[in-house]
């Protein structure tokens, strides 16, 4: 399964500042804007998982091992064989009840380059 990236705020932090400073970490890529999708429960006292999107300002990703197995870039053709479990690698995309799903879903709805 290929999912979105995920991370914790750090005390302080701004919830953009916390999205740039988790991607980066985990693939070394630089987030520019960051817009607000929306939120789901998460199964801890006091916390709440909140879906963002970044704007990616590079492409080449450096995985840090120690964080993720692998990270990589996928078309929107590809993300629709994902979606219906199509894909010709067998990949696919997390369930309806997870936020990443509907994450993926608002990128493959947006036909603008601004996503």
């Amino acid at each position: 399964m290929w999912s979105c990236l995920a991370g914790f705020m750090e005390p302080g932090e701004s919830i953009e500042d916390a999205c740039r400073r988790e991607v980066f970490e985990e693939t070394g890529i630089r987030v520019g804007r960051v817009t607000y999708h929306s939120t789901q429960p998460w199964p801890f006292p006091t916390q709440i998982m909140i879906g963002l999107i970044g704007h990616a300002t590079n492409t080449d990703i450096t995985v840090d091992k120690s964080e993720l197995s692998d990270a990589k870039w996928f078309s929107r053709s590809e993300v629709v064989q994902m979606m219906t479990r199509n894909h010709p690698h067998g990949y696919f995309n997390p369930p309806h009840n997870a936020i990443a799903h509907h994450l993926i879903k608002a990128f493959l709805h947006n036909t603008s380059s601004k996503i």
